[in-house]
Formats: C-alpha cells, structure tokens, sequence
C-alpha cells in the first residue's frame, strides 16, 4: 500500500518520529523527527533530513560531518503516525562516534542474542579509538599495519596445517584465528561490512549470469 504524506497523522508540534535502520543488517540507527518540509526534502534529496527539537530548525544528516544517510525507502507504520526509514550510511550515526545512538545497554534478557560479527566489528573500532591497557586488540593496532599482516599469515598457515590434518576442531579454531585478525586488518583499512557484503553481493550476480549463459544451448 502506497500512502502519500497528507495521510500521515504529525503531533500537534507538526512532528513524526522517524526510526532510522542501516540496510542489510536492520541495525537501528537512531531515533529522530521529521516534519511535513523536511520530510519532502529527504524525499527530494535522498538524504534523510530531520527537524532539530533543540535548535528548532531544519537538520540534514551529515551535512557536517560528512556522514550522510542515503535513503532505500521510507516506511510508514500501520497508524501513520511513525516512519521506519531505511538507509545506506556514509558513516557513524551517533555524534559520538558510535555506529548507533544506541549503545548504552541498560540490561539483556533471557533471550539475548549471542556472537555477531557487527559486534565484534564495533568492539575492534573501540578498541581503535580508544585503547585499553592490556587489551591484544589495542596492541595490533599500535603495532599498526606490518604486525596485523605479519599474524594474518601466520594464521593462514595455521589454517593450512590443521586442514592438512584433516582435524576439524583444530581447524574451526584457527579459522576462528584468522577472521578475527582479518576483521583486525578491516577495521584497520576502514574496511565495512557493507564493502565486504556489496562485494560478494556484485559476485553472486556474476556467478548466476554465468550460470544462464551456460544453460543456453
């Protein structure tokens, strides 16, 4: 169902929430609002835009700090009266630094998620940006460059050993090894998910072009 802005329901402050997600992994972004003018201005840019409550004026994400959000699509909830905008960032959502606003957690429940690689992705940029005493991750990233690719061969080599082996456990474990410091390297380059995901994405497309043209007789 297409619905047109006239039939969204804004607060009696001409407001609407908007609850920003990051495309491909569904991430929340952040929480902002939108009126009727900067709504029309995301739509004709395709970069979200927001009203500031605390400034009282009119807000283009990135704008400043270069870290735009490029719109998918917007989507209204069933009232009308709260949109679901999903975007393709250039860079931190938070003015903190952090790739979300939401980032405090306040507590998990019986049914929180474990192991995530988006996870251990922002752990790494932590780690980055601000050291910790003790920490091996900090420690790569002093070392800089020559030490994370000196360990990803290492690594490597590992991998090659245990497979040889044809020992499994062995094998999951050095496999383990070497993502971890190759995530190292990512964060290090300033290396994405969404790089590495657009580009085996751009693969999967190549492989089942070839797979056609081979089915023609």
């Amino acid at each position: 169902m297409i619905m047109e802005i006239n039939e969204l329901k804004f607060d009696d402050r001409g407001l609407i929430p908007a609850i920003v997600t990051e495309t491909g992994t569904g991430k929340v972004l952040m929480l902002a609002y939108m009126n009727e003018e900067s709504l029309k201005i995301s739509l004709e840019k395709g970069l979200c835009c927001f009203w500031s409550r605390s400034r009282q004026e009119l807000w283009l994400k990135g704008d400043t700090s270069g870290n735009y959000q490029h719109i998918v699509s917007i989507t209204a909830d069933c009232d009308g009266d709260a949109l679901l905008v999903e975007v393709r960032k250039d860079g931190p959502a938070c003015h903190t630094g952090e790739e979300s606003c939401f980032h405090n957690l306040l507590a998990t429940g019986p049914e929180a998620p474990g192991f995530t690689y988006e996870g251990l992705l922002n752990m790494l940029q932590g780690r980055k940006d601000n050291p910790k005493e003790g920490s091996y991750t900090s420690y790569l990233f002093e070392k800089g460059n020559d030490k994370i690719l000196k360990k990803i061969g290492e690594e490597s080599t590992e991998v090659v050993i245990a497979a040889k082996d044809q020992d499994v456990p062995n094998t999951v474990y050095e496999l383990c090894d070497l993502m971890y410091h190759c995530m190292v390297l990512m964060t290090e380059m300033g290396i994405d998910s969404d790089m590495i995901r657009s580009e085996m994405a751009s693969r999967h497309v190549v492989d089942h072009k070839v797979k056609q043209e081979k089915m023609v007789p």
